[in-house]
Parts: C-alpha cells; structure tokens; sequence
C-alpha cells in the first residue's frame, strides 16, 4: 500500500522541528471541494485596545488532567488586564455541536478553543473573525499557521499541531513476551493475542468502540488501503474498508478490544493498567500519568507507529490540532483575540501550557526550547507518529462530522452484529456520499 500522496487540499506532512517539535510541510485543506463560508466579520488589527470582559469556551475546562493548565493561562491572563472571563465548556463529544449551536444563534462571542479539523464548518457560518492581523511577527511556524486557516483565510491563532497515535506500557507488553513492537497488522494480532494471556481481565487493545469515538476506524481502513475518498468519491464500502472492519470486528470477538469505549474510557484503563495500547494525542501522557497508581507510569510509556499491512508501507497517524478563534464582534472581542494571540504564542504561557499538557507548540522559539527538546516522549511521538501523520480528508467538507457519524454507526452495527462489514460499509459509503454530495 503506498501512502497517500501529499497535495494541498488533502493532507499534512508533518516532521519533527529540534527534538519534540513539529512542522507541518503541507497545509489545511482549502474549501475548494466545499461549500465556501459565508461572509465573514472584518479582520482584527493590531494596536492599543481598552480591555474588556469575554467568554472563552473550550472542551477541555471539563477534563481533570487538562482544566488546571487552561485555568491557570485564564487566571494570568484575568490578573494582568483586570478583567472578567466567562467560562464555557462541554465534553469533548458534545463539544462541536455545542458550539457550532451557540456560535450559529448567536448566543456565543468570544475566544473558542477548536479542534482544526473544525474550521470548515464554523467558517462556513461567517462569525469567525479574520486574525491575520495579530498573527505576524509572533513567530509562528508558516505550517501552523496554514493549519488555522480556511480557504486562505486567517480564522485561528495555532495553538498545537500535533497527531494520535498509538500509546502502550512497554512494561505490560515485555512481560508478554512482545519484545519488538509488531510491525504488521498480522503480527500486532499475535502481540495482543499474548497480552490477552496475562488474564486478569486486561484489554490488550483500548480501541474506540462507542459510536461517539468510532471515527478511529477511520485511520485504520486507510492502513487496510481505502482511501476513504478519491476524486471527490467516497470510497468507503470499497474491498479494504469492508477488511478492516471485518478485522476490527474479530479483534472484537476474540476479546482482545472492549465493548463501550471511547478515549476517555481507554486512558482511565490505561492509568489502571488495565490495557496495554491505545489511541491518543501526547495530551494523553498528562492525563494518564495523573490519575495512575502507578507513580512510574511515565517512565513506561512509549509512543509506537501504527502497524503496517505489509512492511514496506507508510504507518497511518491521524493530523490532530487545537487553535484558538474569534467569534462575534462586540466589545470583548478584541479582548478575547489578545488572549487568544498571547495563550498561543507567548513564551512563557507555552512552556507553562506544555509542562503541564506535553502539547507540541507552534512557535519556533518554544519548539526550540530546553523544555521541549529535552522531551524523549515528544520526540518519540514526533518521530513515530506525528512524522507520517495525515488529515482526514472529510475535513474539506462542512458536514464532515456527519459523515464521520454515519460511518461510526454502522461500524458500531457490524461490533454488536446486526450487520455484516460489506453491507454496513456499503450503506455508510452511500450516506457518506449523500451528505456531502
């Protein structure tokens, strides 16, 4: 299977920048497949302001592991300009909704912490402010930048651009006898075989099997070869998305991934070292050293690259990044994107976000760091997995989120039975096709 080609509306490359860093080669895909944004407010420019009080929302206020580094960027933040911020937050699966419900009636303004692969679809309801204006001079990277935008528009200030990727215990995985890595997806079946033999009901493989985290399947058909969408087609129900949900479903059956979990379910049996592998971003590493019993947990953990089909073939990783954009235009405004520029891009703030996150930064100074490139689990994620890491291509689409439903619906059909792999493939590549057009 050869990797998918890098082009400029489909997928990021990204390699490592020093130690632990990351820099994107390619760019955000542009909306030349998709429906172009409305209207959007004027851009922000740079220049003295009165500060004023604002909103700031981000999923990640309801995460144990993750709110105490936002908290204390709000508090700095709220101490220095003596003023008041709102705080708005949702879990990370009712996150986008959320906001994309808000932002489009109006009833949010603000500063709003976005998953990129978002941008499409808020863009898309003409609220987002244009922040190209604050972002020059602050030594963001060129590719980070472009992973903020929207058809060459500046919606976002990068915050971390990064990917998910395989997480494991090195010390589960040698007291099963896995003494290498497995390269192939054959020889990562073997391996989670063997973890399943240490018994004491561990999970060798913490994949996503709720509907609302099954988008991880994904990444996995493209390993099998599907390349989800071709010319603008929707390949999904082709020979090697049916073979790689058919092989999900007998890691399924054989016990080797669990019922009813989803990445936040995986880290909390991770932390128990109650399973050996699972998918995550390095903002995992925070969450799941936090909340083990085992205090040498971090000295454990190890980044690997997604088993292959055959050797020779590129490991698939999942581009995954935050930014920070500005919705609305009203007195805070200017406000929320002075936090937004100075959350992202200000030396200190970084290196106190990454100390306490491990989120790969976005500015070349803080990518150069003492603090990041001494990191040997950064620089182990960024050479194994961030490095071949690729975007989903429905992210070209506003309704990208649908799709990714539709598919996890029957995906999740096929894992309790009440579909074969061909026949639910075949009706989430036609729904996928539909919403998109």
């Amino acid at each position: 299977m050869s990797s998918t080609p890098i082009s400029r509306r489909q997928l990021l490359s990204l390699a490592g920048l020093g130690a632990a860093g990351i820099a994107l080669a390619g760019c955000m895909p542009s909306g030349g497949a998709a429906a172009g944004p409305s209207a959007a407010p004027s851009g922000l420019a740079a220049g003295s302001f009165t500060p004023a009080d604002f909103s700031f929302a981000s999923w990640s206020l309801t995460e144990e592991a993750a709110a105490p580094a936002i908290k204390a960027l709000l508090d700095g933040y709220k101490a220095t300009h003596k003023v008041s911020i709102t705080e708005v937050s949702f879990p990370y699966n009712e996150y986008f909704k959320q906001l994309m419900l808000q932002v489009r009636g109006g009833q949010f303004t603000g500063a709003a912490h976005v998953d990129v692969a978002w941008l499409a679809s808020l863009a898309a309801l003409g609220k987002l402010q244009d922040v190209s204006g604050l972002t020059k001079g602050r030594g963001y990277t060129e590719a980070a930048l472009k992973a903020a935008q929207f058809d060459g528009v500046q919606y976002g200030f990068p915050w971390t651009i990064g990917a998910i990727g395989l997480v494991t215990n090195s010390e589960l995985l040698a007291k099963a006898g896995v003494d290498e890595f497995p390269v192939t997806v054959d020889d990562y079946e073997a391996a989670l075989k063997k973890l399943k033999a240490l018994g004491n009901g561990l999970i060798p493989y913490a994949a996503s099997t709720k509907a609302a985290q099954l988008k991880d399947i994904l990444i996995w058909m493209q390993t099998f070869g599907s390349p989800l969408v071709k010319d603008g087609k929707v390949t999904i129900g082709d020979d090697e998305s049916v073979e790689a949900v058919t092989w999900y479903k007998a890691l399924y059956d054989q016990g080797l991934i669990a019922a009813d979990v989803d990445r936040f379910d995986a880290r909390s049996l991770f932390a128990q070292g109650r399973t050996a592998i699972y998918d995550d971003a390095p903002v995992g590493r925070a969450a799941v050293t936090k909340d083990s019993p085992d205090k040498d947990l971090a000295s454990k953990l190890v980044a690997q690259s997604r088993p292959v089909l055959k050797k020779g073939d590129t490991p698939r990783a999942l581009v995954w990044g935050g930014a920070v954009v500005i919705v609305g235009d009203d007195k805070g405004t200017r406000t929320a994107a002075d936090f937004g520029q100075w959350s992202t891009s200000d030396l200190d703030a970084v290196l106190g976000d990454y100390k306490m996150r491990g989120l790969p930064p976005v500015t070349k100074e803080a990518q150069s760091s003492p603090t990041v490139t001494a990191d040997t689990f950064g620089k182990q994620f960024a050479d194994r997995i961030t490095k071949t890491a690729t975007t989903n291509p429905f992210w070209v689409y506003p309704q990208y989120a649908q799709v990714e439903t539709a598919v996890a619906e029957r995906v999740q059909a096929v894992l309790i039975g009440q579909q074969s792999p061909k026949d639910a493939m075949a009706q989430a590549g036609e729904a996928a096709q539909k919403l998109i057009g």
